[in-house]
């Protein structure tokens, strides 16, 4: 079942949005099961369990025994113990392995590199990690430590993880997000052919003032000129006059020279009988 879209048919969003705040604030939502809470969209950081559950739907119905979840940015790493919370579920509910790596330079933010970087958002040394507290606390994840102009590149040649079912992009800057996107240029048969991406930074608040010339969208807008081969757009089925935030920050890459990118995957019988009656 695809619960996402499927309950947007049966609720109002508005309706649903309100109905989980009052859940979450008596902390009724902890009662329920994962698949339930995953319905309500009641779950913690729900645009992850989005992404994850629908690659792992995808790559079901593309006969893909496993996936990798992508992190860029993991600053701390809550957000990297939150794709472990939901692969596992995820795992158990759909019937895929899935793999986890999360990129970062472990450092914090370098240096911005110019006025696209938003240096006044943000400062050299933001979100540092604690590597061996972090560490100790995952429990598949693998961490790909360093500049991500080294070691992504490094990763897609050796070919070694399973094919990247959805990405989770939080590098703050243009320069860096723009790098992380070799992951579809690069070697697009190492993905699934359609990708689920959560898109962070793209939206602030009137300090941050996003635009589509600068930060993240800039890099979405660059990345879908180079190519007709690939194209990162909104998920169009989210959008809506009543949604969640994060609603407007979920994108999927389409990697149209993917070799199964046309190959079928909706249901076989969609023959609709002509009825008597209006």
């Amino acid at each position: 079942m695809n619960y996402y879209g499927t309950l947007n048919t049966i609720v109002d969003d508005a309706f649903l949005y309100y109905w989980v705040k009052l859940l979450k604030k008596f902390k009724i939502t902890k009662l329920f099961s994962y698949e339930t809470q995953l319905i309500l969209q009641a779950l913690p950081r729900p645009h992850y369990a989005y992404c994850i559950y629908n690659a792992a739907v995808l790559a079901k119905k593309l006969n893909e025994p496993k996936i990798s979840i992508v992190e860029f940015g993991v600053a701390g790493g809550n957000g990297l113990k939150n794709i472990e919370f939901h692969a596992k579920h995820i795992e158990q509910l759909v019937g895929i392995k899935i793999e986890v790596y999360g990129f970062d330079n472990a450092e914090g933010l370098p240096k911005p590199s110019d006025y696209r970087d938003l240096p006044y958002l943000w400062q050299e040394g933001f979100y540092a990690m604690d590597q061996e507290k972090l560490k100790s606390q995952l429990t598949r994840s693998k961490l790909v430590l360093g500049n991500v102009s080294d070691t992504l590149s490094n990763w897609l040649e050796k070919g070694e993880h399973a094919k990247v079912g959805a990405v989770m992009f939080d590098l703050d800057y243009y320069s860096s997000t723009m790098v992380a996107f070799d992951i579809f240029r690069s070697r697009p048969e190492m993905c699934l052919p359609r990708v689920f991406c959560y898109m962070d930074d793209i939206i602030g608040d009137a300090l941050a003032l996003c635009n589509d010339f600068t930060g993240v969208l800039k890099a979405i807008t660059e990345f879908n000129e180079e190519s007709e081969d690939y194209k990162l757009g909104k998920v169009q089925h989210l959008t809506g006059p009543n949604d969640f935030g994060w609603y407007r920050q979920i994108y999927g890459c389409h990697l149209f020279n993917h070799p199964r990118y046309t190959d079928f995957i909706s249901q076989d019988n969609q023959q609709l009988p002509l009825k008597k009656r209006l």
